[in-house]
């Protein structure tokens, strides 16, 4: 990250938790001055206190780009600190789920904003993060978000910011239910005889295993699954029960990513 901008005008970020954390981390690694961040968090991490950035001294002049990155509960007290600031270009990224661009703006006026969906992965630098900006928020800006957000993974663009509660039920849960997927097969591992450790390690691994190979191979998901596949075998019977349109996992796997995007519209609609 060689933007003499934001080394210089600096960078802040309000709420520094595991989020702000990975990416602060990710922005250090490729060489962001420590002394260019200023965190604003009532709770600093002994983590955090090591890095050798400015903690509780303020926002600075005017900052190149301020990340929000508090838990939407806290947001409305948080939001009024920064009013004080002195916007000028400040672009503003916004990482909290759920609080939409308009909520900002009725406290910061029209300034560039970015909203930003990552996932938890961002903390091991495999996440992926959807990004839309408002009207204020040039090509430029955009540019700007996803080099920053692309220290924790990949990054995608949106057409409208409507389509966020579908990315929330998408990639912002799901990890959470893919981590549930990793206890159920441990389970099933255990139901058929299997000691518990060795149960969870055969799932642990598989699972992560066949997400990396789907990431890595760059072949298509239905086209691994038939790879694995011989007619008649062990994972044509399993599948049978895990792909039936009536009870399996499609109609599942719908209605849960519905049940979350649901929530995410309720959430933003105060």
């Amino acid at each position: 990250m060689h933007d003499t901008d934001l080394a210089q005008r600096g960078l802040a970020l309000l709420g520094c938790g595991k989020m702000g954390s990975a990416m602060l981390a990710g922005w250090l690694a490729r060489g962001l001055p420590p002394t260019s961040v200023r965190v604003q968090d009532p709770h600093p991490s002994d983590w955090l206190k090591a890095q050798g950035v400015h903690i509780n001294e303020g926002f600075g002049d005017s900052p190149a780009v301020v990340l929000i990155a508090v838990k939407p509960q806290v947001m409305g007290d948080a939001l009024p600190a920064l009013k004080a600031l002195p916007t000028g270009d400040t672009l503003f990224i916004s990482v909290a789920a759920g609080i939409p661009m308009a909520t900002y703006e009725a406290h910061l006026g029209t300034v560039p904003i970015v909203r930003a969906m990552p996932n938890t992965p961002a903390a091991v630098g495999k996440g992926i993060t959807a990004i839309v900006g408002n009207a204020k928020a040039t090509q430029a800006h955009l540019a700007q978000a996803e080099e920053l957000l692309s220290a924790v993974g990949e990054v995608v663009k949106l057409d409208s910011e409507g389509q966020m509660d579908a990315v929330t039920g998408v990639s912002g849960s799901g990890p959470a239910y893919v981590f549930h997927m990793i206890e159920c097969l441990a389970a099933a591992g255990e139901a058929e005889g299997l000691a518990p450790d060795l149960a969870m390690a055969l799932a642990r691994a598989t699972v992560a295993g066949a997400g990396a190979l789907a990431q890595e191979s760059g072949e298509d998901p239905a086209q691994l699954r038939r790879n694995v596949t011989s007619p008649n075998g062990t994972t044509q019977a399993g599948l049978e029960v895990l792909m039936n349109e009536d009870n399996g996992l499609p109609p599942l796997i719908r209605a849960t990513v519905a049940a979350a995007a649901n929530r995410s519209r309720e959430l933003a609609n105060g």
